[in-house]
């Protein structure tokens, strides 16, 4: 029998990574979706929902129901923007920057545990696969969205 593609692998472990949020996710409002927006928020500090769905590639209203909810839930808070009237910049409250502290950290050790597991020598080359495959597949969805 022929070793599994490369996709069927990646599609996998998209997988295996789809179960593990959905079982962290259990219980809460939070979904992959609104846990997107805070990653933009976190990385990117306060900013303004049309550059969260931009970032995203998301509608403006997609974008806004995600903020509403966690709003609601208390991760984030929309402020008046100083010089647009009509724009709101969108910030992490403390409940929602100490989440996303402790999703980091935990982020940080699962990604140690996956590195372990991928012998010493071979880590530079997996390293070096992954961001070229990543590059690619960015580049193919590019040339998709230009059609």
């Amino acid at each position: 029998m022929p070793s599994p593609l490369l996709l069927d692998r990646l599609l996998l472990v998209s997988h295996l990574f789809q179960r593990d949020m959905t079982r962290a996710f259990a219980g809460t409002d939070l979904t992959e979706a609104r846990m997107a927006v805070l990653w933009v928020v976190h990385h990117g500090g306060p900013q303004t929902q049309q550059a969260i769905a931009a970032e995203l590639a998301l509608t403006p209203r997609t974008v806004s129901a995600h903020i509403d909810s966690l709003e609601a839930s208390g991760h984030v808070r929309r402020t008046a923007h100083a010089t647009d009237r009509r724009a709101h910049v969108v910030q992490l409250t403390e409940e929602g920057a100490e989440l996303m502290r402790r999703t980091a950290a935990e982020h940080e050790e699962l990604s140690g545990a996956l590195r372990a597991s991928v012998a010493p020598a071979d880590r530079a080359a997996l390293d070096r696969g992954l961001d070229a495959i990543a590059e690619r597949l960015q580049q193919l969805m590019a040339a998709q969205d230009a059609r």
